[in-house]
């Protein structure tokens, strides 16, 4: 199924479609997408942070005004079907601007293929949204070897995902990349780990290379898909799988969506 989108500018403390015909070369700063179901997403105050500390560490620092953006762009989302929205931060003719994209969500999954990235082509990899088009890039790459999504290194250490988190199991114990490790902070994450603490289930963190997962179970999450198990790393570690764990926790996890307004 294919995604269709509207594009929308903020100007004058409102949104209004963008004009087709305008064409204006735009360098993407920030940029922050979460799940929208029947009216319903995840962690939504958590993207909005994000999206205003990303956006102000690229230099918008007028708060009331990112406020009032995020606001309307929630309020054009429609209370049926899955949309999956992305607030935008952009450089246009040496300005920042603000824009709000409506997208339709593309189908969901449950599982992933995997391949280690071949090179790192992230600038700013703490942030969302800068690195968009360099890891779409990536990650098409690692599609031509039969896998989905490419595992990005830092110094050899298993980071990040193109478009995901990684986090692994080891018996009852989940395991997540140090937060020194070149990633963006993601939301799903974050929201993994809070599952994690409310059930009492240990976390913590390990810098380890491809090789040192043979045998782990490992997810990749993120907002989009909420959690999937990877059930290959093409030329990587044998993975373990836990069915039903998994299915579990992705039903704790969804269940944590609440009404967008």
């Amino acid at each position: 199924m294919q995604t269709t989108a509207t594009l929308y500018d903020w100007s004058a403390g409102a949104l209004a479609v963008r004009d087709d015909c305008e064409v204006v070369e735009t360098e993407l700063l920030a940029a922050d997408s979460f799940l929208v179901s029947s009216g319903r997403a995840l962690a939504l105050g958590l993207h909005r942070e994000r999206f205003a500390e990303t956006a102000r560490e690229q230099g918008f620092r007028d708060r009331a005004e990112l406020d009032a953006f995020w606001e309307a762009g929630v309020a054009l989302l429609p209370d049926d079907e899955r949309w999956f929205p992305r607030f935008e931060l952009v450089r246009a003719r040496d300005a920042l601007r603000l824009r709000f994209r409506l997208r339709t969500a593309p189908p969901l999954g449950t599982d992933l293929v995997v391949a280690t990235a071949a090179t790192d082509p992230r600038r700013v990899p703490h942030l969302k949204g800068p690195d968009i088009d360099r890891l779409n890039a990536l990650r098409q790459s690692a599609q031509r070897v039969g896998a989905q999504e490419a595992v990005l290194l830092d110094d050899g250490r298993v980071a990040d995902g193109t478009t995901t988190a990684l986090l692994w199991w080891r018996g009852g114990t989940l395991f997540a990349p140090p937060f020194e490790l070149a990633r963006v902070a993601s939301v799903a994450a974050r929201t993994v780990r809070g599952i994690a603490a409310a059930l009492g289930v240990p976390v913590e963190e390990e810098a380890v290379r491809p090789s040192e997962l043979d045998g782990a179970a490992l997810w990749a999450v993120n907002a989009l898909h909420g959690i999937r198990d990877v059930t290959v790393w093409v030329d990587g570690p044998t993975l373990a799988h836990d069915p039903g764990r998994t299915a579990a926790w992705r039903s704790r996890f969804g269940a944590l969506a609440r009404p967008i307004r």
